[in-house]
């Protein structure tokens, strides 16, 4: 479960990045969290994986305190999100297998364990006829696909897709969103990050809208009727 109660950050530099952010995503629910550039979306991000602390209020993540996290259990933090970057974030020089194998060897799984994974995993964003290609080998939607088996190898309660289609055509996106309902349909909550209005429109998901660093829309189904907050 991710909550965040009555959330405000302020960043070294004076900028006021949230103002009293209050959020609950359930387990097993598909989130889209919206909004302008400079709204809020990235620092909600950096609060769900540790990168960064609120400055007031509370933030809890698969049951871990943000707030209070201490720097050695980030990690285990880490290992129950799986996050999907817009510029894929791929080893050049690793085939497809060896990309997704190596997100299991870094959290100490056993051979056997990755011999039995990954094929699976593979098989479910449909790779498996490219497990021996390079990224460079691959188009932009296939490269994705390997980015988000990488997310899911380990088995994490939370799936974090930021701006996932930013780099792809619309058909591609469209793909790349569609899987990752598939995934949540398996049961792995996931939240996307985008800016897509007409993507986020074929689904009937829940939607939250952010903008000046407040929360100004949060319903299912559809985008939102985007109007700029001031100040």
């Amino acid at each position: 479960m991710v909550r965040l109660v009555d959330v405000c950050k302020t960043y070294d530099n004076g900028t006021r990045a949230l103002k009293g952010v209050s959020l609950r995503i359930d387990d097993g629910e598909f989130v889209f969290l919206v909004g302008p550039s400079g709204s809020g979306k990235s620092t909600i991000i950096k609060l769900l994986t540790g990168e960064i602390r609120p400055s007031e209020g509370r933030v809890h993540v698969n049951g871990y305190s943000i707030g209070t996290l201490r720097a050695r259990d980030v990690p285990f933090l880490r290992r129950t999100l799986g996050v999907i970057f817009q510029d894929f974030r791929l080893v050049e020089k690793k085939s497809v297998y060896e990309n997704v194998a190596f997100a299991m060897r870094v959290v100490g799984a056993s051979p056997r364990e990755i011999r039995m994974r990954v094929p699976y995993v593979l098989d479910l964003v449909g790779l498996s006829h490219k497990a021996r290609r390079r990224p460079y080998e691959l188009s932009g939607g296939e490269q994705q696909r390997v980015a988000i088996a990488r997310a899911l190898i380990n088995n994490p309660k939370v799936i974090i897709a930021d701006e996932p289609t930013g780099n792809l055509d619309p058909a591609r996106s469209l793909e790349i969103m569609t899987l990752l309902e598939r995934i949540n349909a398996l049961g792995t909550t996931v939240l996307a990050v985008t800016h897509e209005k007409e993507l986020v429109n074929r689904f009937a998901k829940r939607v939250v809208a952010i903008d000046g660093g407040r929360i100004i829309s949060d319903r299912t189904g559809g985008y939102y009727q985007y109007e700029a907050v001031r100040n």
